[in-house]
């Protein structure tokens, strides 16, 4: 099978765990809609129909602008269309992480250059939404607590895809960082994880100095892709 069959087979057999969810939350589970499985069947078979690994990417968990719309992670309705010329009916809104991580892979030589090395993927497969907000899986002990078998399983199955060399890329220094690096002591899925500052906080928070993060961003893809 092909990257793309593994990606896009995984996703189909997603369901809804049975999962008892704190009061107040819900899964984000857009993988219904028939839009959001062509958008990301034909991402997924435009770049990535080979049999070769890739160097894992992990995020927090889809939102609602972004994977949770497209399928694709940090991609929204625009970049689908203007980045990777996938058409689309959805609102064409403008997701903040979207627009960074589509700065530096434009900046590593484009969506075909990227998609040779790299595969973009979060730790937990699937979203969650509080009150019709975003919610990420570590804002609350409870549902940390109760989606961690759901996102080991989810680690070792998406590994099986095909992985280059033994380190990860973590995005987001803190929270998700210690999280993944905690649980990765335990179930010794990589050598290394390296954490890079969340696309979000950048846009947020040090937009003035977004060149300076597409930079450090660059020099961790290079680094990562000449290790053997």
């Amino acid at each position: 099978m092909t990257f793309a069959q593994k990606v896009i087979q995984f996703t189909q057999s997603l369901h809804i765990p049975e999962v008892a969810l704190p009061p107040d939350f819900e899964w984000l589970f857009p993988y219904q809609q028939e839009e959001t499985m062509r958008c990301l069947t034909t991402f997924y078979e435009k770049y990535y129909t080979d049999e070769q690994g890739r160097h894992f990417i992990f995020g927090i968990n889809p939102g609602r602008f972004g994977a949770g719309m497209t399928g694709v992670p940090f991609t929204d309705p625009l970049r689908l269309e203007t980045e990777c010329g996938i058409k689309n009916s959805f609102p064409k809104k403008q997701e903040l992480s979207a627009d960074f991580v589509w700065r530096f892979i434009r900046a590593f030589g484009g969506v075909e250059a990227f998609a040779q090395s790299f595969y973009i993927t979060s730790l937990s497969p699937l979203g969650f939404v509080r009150n019709g907000v975003n919610i990420n899986y570590y804002d609350d002990r409870q549902l940390a607590r109760s989606v961690e078998p759901f996102i080991v399983w989810n680690l070792r199955t998406q590994l099986e895809f095909g992985t280059l060399g033994d380190t990860a890329i973590c995005l987001g220094e803190g929270q998700n960082y210690a999280y993944f690096k905690k649980l990765n002591e335990r179930e010794g899925l990589f050598r290394e994880i390296i954490p890079l500052p969340h696309p979000r906080w950048i846009m947020q928070y040090r937009r003035k100095r977004v060149d300076e993060f597409v930079g450090r961003y660059l020099a961790v893809l290079n680094s990562v892709c000449s290790t053997k």
